[in-house]
C-alpha cells in the first residue's frame, strides 16, 4: 500500500514492541493467539523463532524485534502471536509474528496519517507506509508484505534454503 493509496479511514491492529507502537492493516491479520510453545527449527536465521501447530498446519513464527534489530525481550503474559498473510512476489505465506502485546483495533483516516519518514539512503524504511497519529502518540504503520523479502520467506518456507543460509 503506497502512501497515496490511504484515502479513506481504515482499520489497523496496534501492537507494541518495547516502547514503540506499530500497526498492521486489519485485512492482513487472520487472528491473534496467546503465546504458546514455539518449536525451534535448527539452523534458521535469528529472526526465525520456529514453528507452531495451528489447527493442523505448520506456521512459521518470526520475532519482529530481531527482524527490526531491537533488543530481545522475555516472553510475558502479554506476549502474543499475530497470524497474518504475507504476500511477496505473488506468493502468499501464513506467518506468525511475535509481539510484546496487542493493544486494540483503531480507525485511522488520511488526516491522521503522515508520510513515512525519509531517513537518508542507508536505512530501509520502505516497509513503513506512514506514521499514524493517535492520542498524541505516533504509531508506525507497517506494510507486512514489505517487512520480509522473498529471500526471507524462502528461508521460512524451505528448510534446505535455511540450512544453506546457516552454512554461510
Amino acid at each position: 500500500m503506497a502512501e497515496a493509496a490511504i484515502m479513506e479511514t481504515m482499520q489497523y491492529l496496534t501492537f507494541s514492541l518495547g516502547d514503540e507502537m506499530f500497526a498492521l492493516d486489519i485485512a492482513k491479520v487472520r487472528e491473534v493467539l496467546d503465546f504458546s510453545t514455539v518449536t525451534r527449527v535448527p539452523r534458521m536465521p535469528d529472526f526465525m523463532r520456529g514453528v507452531i501447530n495451528l489447527r493442523g498446519s505448520v506456521v512459521p513464527v518470526v520475532d519482529l524485534r530481531r527482524k527490526f534489530n531491537m533488543a530481545p525481550s522475555e516472553n510475558t503474559v502479554n506476549t502474543c502471536i499475530i497470524i497474518s498473510e504475507v504476500t511477496v512476489d505473488g506468493d502468499t505465506t501464513v506467518l506468525g509474528a511475535l509481539a510484546d502485546s496487542v493493544q486494540e483495533v483503531i480507525d485511522l483516516g488520511p488526516e491522521n496519517i503522515e508520510p513515512a519518514p525519509r531517513i537518508g539512503t542507508k536505512l530501509r524504511t520502505e516497509f513503513i507506509t506512514g506514521m499514524g497519529k493517535q492520542n498524541d502518540r505516533f504509531v508506525i504503520m507497517l506494510d507486512i508484505d514489505r517487512v520480509f523479502s522473498a529471500d526471507d520467506l524462502a528461508l521460512v518456507n524451505d528448510p534446505q534454503a535455511a540450512a544453506a543460509f546457516a552454512a554461510t
